[in-house]
């Protein structure tokens, strides 16, 4: 598949992180918003999105669910019921007479068993009256998804609870309010908490462009000791394909705090096991199966490479990013252009998928160069995007893309990006990419 197919690689790596996250546990740790749109997810689910990145050439399209710290999808909901997902490992699901009873090699590290109705408990005890009617409550798992009404309209709902990771700032990125660069929303509020804990609220919406009027509201909280509990709520009885069935999705920003910051979920996450240290066993039942250390951005250095690289004439008019992605929306006078890069390691082995097809090129030093134009897909009105791909000997790989607009969900601003192809290709290829400062992580 060649990076000029248009689909949209959000929607279909958001349908695999979600489960990843939801279904099986799989002692996924949310240590930061970087590491999952630069070809990371580093600390647990690297393969996955290299893959994803691999055969979509998606990685910076990935921002609209990394930069905002919001995925798509990341509770249950409905329409991808908990029977499927957050109940008992697949193992267990296909031997109903082992049903909760996880065996050591069923379950994984990091990995909840739940029970389902206590879940729902909590949910049902720290909201207002309703009718609530809840997927799957005889499993065992982390999320529960329903729809819950109170006479106004039926209204998906998911919950989901996790550990953050291990570091000391593990999560926080998940309870900082995005950039509307990449993510639109009505309204975002960060709070910290008299007990050191971390709330985000976030009044947004299902597709960035609005092409339905489906709403997202979410409450996100990172415990002090590290633990996620991630709530989102709709104005229709499923995340996707149902009509609108209210004008807004029913709990108010005060009322999904008092449901992520109630008390009763205490006893549950600490039902979540620690994640293994780094350097153990990746998997039960794979006995010596050590994470190979991978080498990931330190701080700010993608950005501050990304806004000295600006050709001269171009105002940076907005910038974010960390770790090994950084944008910056810049301005010539003609209308704002949004530019963004990521850069990735251990990329060699999807080399063919990614440099396979399409205006590909091999420089004297082995490097590979690959050129695309194809119109954007985040839905604003004439919008192309341009990328420059690149990949080193040693897997190193550095891609840039610019748009002809500020936001990949808004129109177009102006007929072409700020870059011309020429310039995205010298800023993709500059030495300085080499130098950036990293670190080793664990896998």
């Amino acid at each position: 598949m060649s990076t000029n197919e248009h689909h949209d690689p959000d929607a279909e790596f958001a349908g695999e992180l979600g489960p990843a996250l939801r279904a099986t546990g799989e002692g996924f740790a949310v240590d930061g918003r970087p590491a999952l749109v630069s070809g990371g997810l580093a600390r647990g689910r690297r393969r996955l999105l290299r893959r994803r990145l691999a055969v979509t050439g998606g990685a910076l399209a990935l921002a609209a669910i990394g930069a905002g710290g919001v995925y798509a999808g990341t509770a249950v909901t409905p329409d991808q019921p908990a029977k499927a997902s957050v109940a008992a490992p697949a193992e267990q699901r296909t031997k109903p007479e082992q049903a909760g009873k996880p065996t050591a090699d069923t379950l994984k590290p990091g990995e909840a068993q739940i029970p389902l109705s206590a879940l729902a408990d909590v949910v049902k005890a720290n909201t207002p009256a309703g009718q609530w009617r809840f997927d799957g409550l005889e499993g065992k798992g982390q999320g529960i998804g329903g729809v819950y009404d109170d006479g106004k309209g039926e209204a998906a709902f998911g919950v989901f609870l996790s550990r953050a990771g291990r570091g000391a700032e593990a999560g926080a990125d998940m309870v900082v309010c995005p950039s509307k660069a990449y993510v639109p929303y009505d309204d975002c509020t960060e709070e910290r908490l008299g007990d050191g804990s971390r709330l985000m609220v976030l009044q947004g919406y299902e597709y960035p462009d609005k092409r339905e009027e489906t709403r997202n509201w979410r409450a996100t909280l990172l415990t002090k000791d590290g633990f996620l509990i991630d709530v989102n709520e709709y104005n229709a009885p499923a995340e996707k394909g149902a009509e609108i069935s209210r004008a807004t999705p029913p709990f108010s920003a005060a009322q999904l705090k008092t449901l992520v910051t109630a008390e009763g979920w205490r006893p549950l996450l600490k039902q979540i096991p620690k994640l293994p240290a780094p350097g153990a066993p990746a998997e039960a039942g794979k006995p010596g199966t050590v994470r190979r250390p991978v080498p990931e951005v330190e701080g700010d250095a993608v950005l501050t490479t990304l806004t000295g690289l600006v050709p001269g004439g171009l105002q940076v008019v907005d910038k974010g990013g960390e770790g090994q992605f950084a944008y910056a929306v810049v301005d010539d006078g003609k209308g704002k252009s949004l530019v963004q890069v990521n850069v990735q390691y251990g990329m060699g082995d999807v080399a063919d998928d990614l440099f396979g097809s399409g205006d590909v090129t091999t420089l004297p030093d082995g490097r590979k160069v690959k050129l695309t134009r194809q119109p954007g897909e985040k839905g604003g009105a004439g919008v192309v995007w341009w990328t420059a791909d690149t990949l080193r000997k040693d897997g190193f790989r550095v891609v840039v893309s610019a748009f002809n607009t500020g936001a990949q969900h808004e129109a177009a601003t102006r007929p072409e990006p700020a870059l011309t192809m020429e310039q995205l290709k010298a800023l993709a290829l500059d030495p300085k990419w080499a130098k950036l400062p990293v670190r080793r992580s664990a896998q």
